[in-house]
């Protein structure tokens, strides 16, 4: 028997999760997210960015990744607005024609962050792929998910 929705209220509609009587506890979460660019688009790759007219992918791709994130409960219906402690970042070549996007996420608080990094990574990989296109339309968003959560009921890493 598959467990109940937690955003699913007992007359089958939704419903945000009340987290009142949660305890505070720090929370992170972290997510992944590879790029396929392509050697052509990665032959741009020099000083650990690539840059186009519209300026520096990676730089820009973190930005929007940040913003994402502090913006995941306008985006995303049940989740929780939450005060962000800190968020990190990074992106790195995996071999000669892909990037490796990671989003860590930490906060104090009574509801979890994978949301939050995943909703970070997406954006940024996005950005990434808005900055390219000029330069070829053969990029692959693929492989999205969350690495690792911890500071809630149970935690999780793969």
């Amino acid at each position: 028997m598959m467990s109940k929705f937690s955003h699913i209220d007992d007359k089958n509609q939704p419903s945000m999760v009340n987290v009142s009587n949660k305890n505070i506890t720090k929370r992170r979460a972290i997510a992944k997210g590879e790029l396929f660019l392509g050697k052509e688009i990665m032959a741009h790759f020099t000083n650990d960015e690539i840059t186009t007219k519209k300026g520096p992918v990676f730089q820009t791709a973190i930005i929007a990744g940040i913003q994402a994130v502090k913006k995941t409960s306008e985006l995303i219906p049940m989740c929780h607005p939450l005060i962000i402690n800190g968020i990190d970042i990074s992106i790195e070549p995996i071999d000669n024609e892909s990037v490796e996007v990671l989003c860590s996420v930490e906060i104090d608080g009574k509801t979890g962050v994978e949301m939050e990094a995943l909703t970070g990574v997406s954006v940024a990989c996005l950005t990434i792929y808005d900055m390219c296109k000029a330069l070829s339309q053969q990029m692959v968003i693929k492989e999205i998910k969350l690495l690792e959560k911890t500071g809630g009921k149970s935690d999780y890493k793969i």
